[in-house]
Formats: C-alpha cells, structure tokens, sequence
C-alpha cells in the first residue's frame, strides 16, 4: 500500500473519531493521560483545545512530546508528535476545522481555551478486523 493511501485510511479514521487519549509528560518526569476531543488537519496534524488551568496545558509548557491513541476496535491509531500551542494567525484555519466537528466549543473560546497542534513524528495504523491484521507505519521528518 503507497503511503498516499496510508494517509487516506488514517485520515478517515481520525476524522470520524470525536475522543482521543493524550499522554503529556510532567516537569518531574512523569506521565498523565487525558481524554480530548480531536480533529485532523488534512497533513495529519491534530488539533485540540485546553484550559490554561488544566493539567496537559502545564504540562506542555516544559514538554512538548506527546503521544495519542485514536479509535479502539476494530482500529487504532497510535500516534507520537509534538504539541505547538497556535499563535498569531495561524490559529483561524484550524479552529475552524475544530469547530466544524465541534460547533459547541466555540462557546469556550471566550473563556480562554488556547489551542494546539500536534506536528505527528510517527504514527502506526492497526485494524485488527482483517486477516492477517492490516498495520502499517508512517515516519515524519522530526523538525
């Protein structure tokens, strides 16, 4: 399978999946999990919103290095990046894709939500409903 495709199948799974688990690591090295809503650049980037008062905003103030699991059964994505909190401009085009998925958050925006992309570094695509498993990786030059 090229990787054009790859890019289709994970795209379309993210798409259609609304929460994912987030995994930040703390300024002491340890590791804490959360769930977020998700939504997918068409380059695979994530994107999410947070509270400056929650843990995974503190926590990607001093570590940026996240992973994410998307989708359960019968297909998962594993996905590794790095958390780059949106400034300026750049925030317009993917909060629109965040809200296009999620009207209601745009109630939060008021409130003080920030928003983040995860710039993917490696993904691993698993769907265990064929036989043999269809897996596959995908490698990001890290930037």
């Amino acid at each position: 399978m090229n990787e054009n495709n790859q890019t289709k199948i994970v795209l379309g799974l993210i798409d259609k999946s609304k929460l994912a688990v987030l995994s930040t690591v703390t300024a002491d090295d340890r590791s804490e999990s959360a769930v977020i809503e998700i939504s997918v650049h068409k380059n695979l980037e994530l994107i999410f919103d947070t509270m400056p008062s929650f843990r995974k905003y503190k926590n990607l103030q001093s570590n940026q290095n996240v992973s994410v699991v998307i989708g359960w059964e019968p297909a998962t994505v594993q996905y590794e990046g790095t958390a780059v909190e949106l400034s300026g401009k750049e925030p317009e085009e993917y909060k629109q894709i965040h809200f296009q998925k999620f009207p209601k958050a745009v109630k939060f925006e008021k409130l003080g939500v920030r928003f983040f992309k995860i710039i993917p570094e490696w993904i691993r695509y698993t769907d265990v409903s064929k036989q043999p498993w269809e897996v596959f990786e995908i490698k990001f030059p890290v930037v």
